[in-house]
């Protein structure tokens, strides 16, 4: 695809000014001496209390082993994590860490919406990220609530940190291949997901850079798309990947920006560069795309899942599959 907006020229100058930056940022991210993942059995519906128990202790030791090195900060957002009542479906400490939380009995739902988050997204992050609702775990606590709201069969949340999330100033945010890599993770869980409930019906809920890693999982000639997913929504998108919502195997795609979203300057192109493509393609709420679009209100890029908001009712209405009603932008 040609460039324009900022142009050729103006994104690779992006990618030299972030690469400045990603060296420290990596180096930051690195916290030795944390205890490897936990042997886990396969996900089923018998082996789910099994793999939350495994986990939930996989969190305690690592905020025991956070205490010892003296990183309070870390300690700190691994007892968030480590709280009672919290399930884990996987769950890492190593460097930026990996966590993949459930809302919801995911057994005995009929609707699972997974939820995908974008850049910074870390273990530090998970639960607060510059505000609660700017969180993959705030956005999922209201987008479930939501849900249980609005949805006419048992609902469940996947909050999935399960692939290695770029920093917003590094070079990787603007390439496709942590989204390619991620992608693969995010089509393991949709086949664990019908290995736990083969009846119930997935929707993506895919936020900035992860609906980049959405678009790898389902989009292209070579992805068999799962029969349990419904669907998917992007929100705060700077592009999926994937030239059109067609190359999505006819799984219905929706898209919507808020008003004051800066995503809405970012250059819709993808060229090659540094070996591999820098930047994604078509933007997802052109009308071109092919996308249904949902009002996304007037919010900016981390007001999508804000609690009482309308693109979390959206979203939420989306996924509990009541389509009809979303309100349209």
């Amino acid at each position: 695809m040609r460039a324009h907006g900022w142009g050729r020229r103006g994104l690779l100058a992006a990618v030299a000014a972030a690469m400045v930056v990603s060296v420290s940022a990596a180096a930051r991210s690195a916290v030795p001496g944390t205890p490897s993942p936990p042997r886990l059995p396969a996900v089923t519906a018998g082996t789910l209390e099994a793999r939350y128990a495994a986990n939930r202790a996989a969190v305690v030791a690592a905020e025991r082993a956070a205490h010892r090195m003296g990183d309070g900060e870390r300690e700190r957002h691994l007892r968030q994590l480590g709280a009672r009542g919290r399930h884990f479906l996987d769950f890492g400490a190593a460097g930026d860490g990996q966590a993949v939380e459930v809302l919801g009995d995911l057994a005995a739902a009929g609707r699972i919406a997974v939820l995908v988050p974008g850049s910074d997204t870390t273990v530090d992050t998970f639960d607060y990220l510059g505000s609660r609702r700017a969180s993959l775990g705030g956005g999922a606590r209201a987008l479930y609530g939501e849900m249980r709201r609005v949805s006419r069969v048992p609902a469940a949340v996947v909050a999935w940190y399960g692939y290695r999330a770029p920093r917003t100033m590094s070079r990787d945010v603007l390439s496709t291949a942590r989204a390619t890599e991620g992608g693969g993770r995010l089509r393991r869980l949709l086949d664990e997901l019908r290995s736990v409930n083969p009846a119930a019906r997935v929707t993506l809920l895919c936020h900035s850079y992860g609906s980049v890693v959405c678009g790898s999982a389902v989009g292209g000639a070579d992805r068999a798309v799962p029969s349990s997913l419904a669907g998917m929504a992007v929100f705060g998108s700077p592009g999926m990947g994937v030239g059109s919502a067609a190359a999505c195997h006819g799984i219905p795609v929706w898209a919507g920006r808020g008003a004051d979203d800066w995503i809405a300057g970012a250059p819709h192109v993808s060229v090659p560069a540094f070996g591999g493509m820098v930047g994604f393609g078509a933007d997802p709420v052109s009308r071109s795309f092919g996308a249904r679009r949902f009002d996304a209100g007037s919010g900016g890029h981390s007001d999508y899942l804000a609690p009482g908001s309308l693109p979390l009712h959206n979203l939420a209405l989306i996924a509990a599959g009541r389509t009809s009603e979303v309100s349209r932008g």
